[in-house]
């Protein structure tokens, strides 16, 4: 079997785990299916924490071994995250946006839990290729959950699911009948799904070479040990690329359209 064809199964686990976190991708893709529709994903994002233990390359190096490589970084001020984007030499593959949360910049109370969780994930465990889906190596408290919440959704969203994928997202540039983002994002909400509106429901402009729409992540039943509560899951994002100067497709990221997907996972007020 070929490296890419086992990178290929290797993707396929991950929707596998991410639609069972969020089975609403699953009735959207469906739909598009439906449609007409063949989806290519246009990238799947990982969430993690900044720490000698862990980090971006912890989970990098599970696609780097399959020939990905870094190409852009990524500073979110606010949100106390830095982020780079690897991309694979074959163009269909999707690309992987891995973000950490700066833990050094967080409160003693965000450090010293987030430590306490880092020091439960066995070397060997972070090693195997199926960390990035392996869910949480802690026991989650629902209590501690919405104390994190209070500082950085990211932190609780983490803490609450663990490693898995974030999301993915349907490539536009290779949908037959739904190019037009604000025509997607009127097919998405007429079939009864909620967009991410923070900033505007697009994100980014033809202009910058990007426009990103996500759904906003519906709540899921989690198992805590204080109990079994309802918290967002995980989004589904779409992405339209727009040409550069020499007629490529533009392949990066726009920090500040990034800022407001990663609200997708936010409470819903």
């Amino acid at each position: 079997m070929s490296s890419l064809d086992q990178l290929k199964i290797y993707m396929n686990e991950m929707w596998t785990d991410y639609i069972k976190m969020n089975p609403a991708a699953e009735k959207i893709y469906n739909l598009f299916a439906q449609s007409g529709e063949d989806l290519t994903n246009d990238h799947i994002a990982l969430r993690t924490f900044k720490h000698p233990d862990l980090g971006i390359q912890s989970l990098a190096q599970h696609f780097t071994k399959y020939g990905y490589e870094d190409r852009g970084e990524y500073f979110f001020i606010e949100k106390k995250l830095y982020a780079k984007h690897f991309e694979h030499p074959d163009k269909n593959v999707p690309k992987i946006f891995i973000s950490e949360l700066e833990l050094e910049k967080m409160s003693p109370y965000v450090q010293e839990t987030i430590a306490q969780c880092i020091h439960q994930i066995k070397p060997e465990a972070v090693k195997n290729e199926k960390f990035v889906f392996s869910g949480t190596h802690w026991i989650p408290n629902h209590a501690t959950y919405l104390k994190l919440a209070q500082e950085s959704e990211y932190a609780s969203w983490v803490y609450a699911y663990g490693f898995r994928p974030n999301h993915f997202t349907v490539s536009i540039n290779h949908l037959k009948h739904f190019t037009d983002i604000t025509r997607l994002n009127d097919f998405i909400k007429g079939n009864g799904f909620k967009l991410n509106a923070s900033g505007g429901e697009i994100k980014g402009t033809p202009q910058e070479l990007l426009e990103q729409s996500s759904t906003m992540a519906a709540e899921v039943q989690r198992q805590f040990a204080d109990g079994v509560y309802s918290i967002p899951g995980c989004y589904y994002e779409f992405a339209k690329r727009y040409p550069m100067t020499n007629g490529n497709l533009y392949q990066g990221f726009i920090a500040k359209s990034a800022d407001r997907i990663f609200e997708s996972t936010n409470k819903s007020s």
